[in-house]
């Protein structure tokens, strides 16, 4: 449904951009629609069924990142440091995950530090064996941490327990989902790893992401992305069985340019291969009713058409394609018109290589920073900056 709303928003956007009051309103939904887009990504990342897309990563070269994009944002009275291990291993993680819930992090201990403090980033490696792995239940290996510590309020004992917990919080009503830490927690366990926490109420708090040790060296830590938006004039052909989703997607894809040949399921896609129709590209939903998910259409497909290009969309996989190893690239629901234009150029255009190419995500780390500032607006006297100027204008939208 969010996929058919967010889509289809964009479109009444742009025809009214000339009209400034229907032009807010146009706003007010795709802004509504991308939190609940959020929310419900939340969720799913605490359930351990979000899509990932783990790469090897640099860890201390994302820790940087995600430094830089904190320091103008948190306000002058938090004081950001880094102990960054020379030696750290590259951890397979979903790098725009972990800068997500590093930014989660950093966002709650800016909340335990009212009148400001020091927040400190660390990375370190980690060596499992039978006893420790089965204590943190993980399995017996090499591990990266990522480490937050500030010197706040602390964790009373009597919650500590349930912090990770889906909706709980201790914040005023309305400041917040409830649903930064539970996000943390899903998203670290879900990548093979754990969160630990450490806190004395009054003494501040250490919060260690654990995550699992790459095999090699990162090639691309973090992947480009296509600034330009591309259609082309290719043949694809989309299943999917929503009715309202199909059309919205047939409509986007054909606006783009392509050619698109409709199915509803499996067995209407199988009919089309069968009759010999000639398409470039499978653009398939994962989770479908009948005797064939996503995935098992494009084997079958696979066996007449080697070469098949495809490109997968799911809100939730539940389970039924291993996402690190799918010969394809997924492309997370909901999506936007320019998410699915990236995608599909760099499907037809590239060999599929999960290790190389990069993945669209439908928010950036950017929106998601964005959306907890708007829950845990900065302090009245961190609130500005002062231009070139000497006008002060807002931190959050000047960045």
């Amino acid at each position: 449904m969010l996929t058919v709303i967010t889509g289809t928003i964009e479109i009444l956007a742009d025809a009214v951009k000339h009209q400034p009051n229907l032009s807010t309103i146009a706003k007010m939904i795709s802004d509504a629609a991308d939190r609940a887009s959020q929310l419900t990504a939340n969720l799913l990342a605490f359930a351990r069924k979000q899509p990932l897309h783990p790469l090897e990563t640099d860890v201390n070269a994302l820790v940087d990142e995600v430094v830089e994009l904190l320091s103008p944002t948190l306000g002058r009275q938090i004081n950001i440091q880094t102990r960054l291990s020379d030696q750290v291993w590259p951890a397979l993680v979903d790098p725009a995950q972990l800068s997500s819930a590093l930014v989660n992090l950093a966002i709650n201990a800016r909340d335990a530090m009212p009148s400001g403090g020091d927040l400190t980033f660390a990375t370190d490696n980690l060596s499992l064996g039978a006893f420790e792995a089965e204590a943190g239940g993980v399995d017996v290996g090499d591990y990266v941490v990522i480490e937050v510590v500030d010197n706040g309020t602390g964790v009373p004992e009597a919650i500590r327990d349930r912090i990770f917990d889906p909706f709980f919080s201790t914040k005023k009503v309305g400041t917040g989902s409830g649903l930064g830490l539970s996000m943390v927690f899903g998203f670290a366990k879900q990548s093979g790893g754990t969160i630990q926490v450490r806190s004395e109420e009054g003494e501040g708090a250490s919060f260690r992401i654990v995550l699992p040790r790459a095999s090699s060296d990162p090639s691309q830590a973090v992947p480009p992305t296509d600034a330009e938006l591309r259609g082309g004039s290719e043949t694809i052909l989309c299943v999917e069985d929503d009715n309202e989703v199909r059309a919205y997607v047939t409509s986007q894809l054909e606006s783009l340019g392509y050619r698109v040949i409709s199915a509803a399921d499996a067995a209407e896609a199988l009919a089309v291969v069968e009759a010999g129709t000639a398409f470039d590209l499978l653009f398939t939903d994962i989770v479908m009713p009948g005797n064939f998910n996503g995935r098992q259409l494009a084997e079958r497909i696979a066996e007449q058409r080697p070469d098949l290009k495809v490109l997968f969309t799911s809100g939730n996989t539940y389970g039924v394609i291993p996402l690190q190893n799918h010969g394809g690239q997924l492309l997370t629901k909901p999506y936007r018109r320019a998410e699915l234009a990236r995608m599909l150029r760099r499907c037809i255009d590239q060999s599929p290589d999960p290790a190389v190419d990069a993945v669209a995500l439908s928010y950036s780390v950017l929106q998601e920073l964005d959306r907890l500032l708007r829950d845990h607006p900065p302090l009245p006297d961190q609130e500005h900056d002062t231009d070139r100027d000497g006008q002060k204008t807002a931190t959050r939208d000047s960045k």
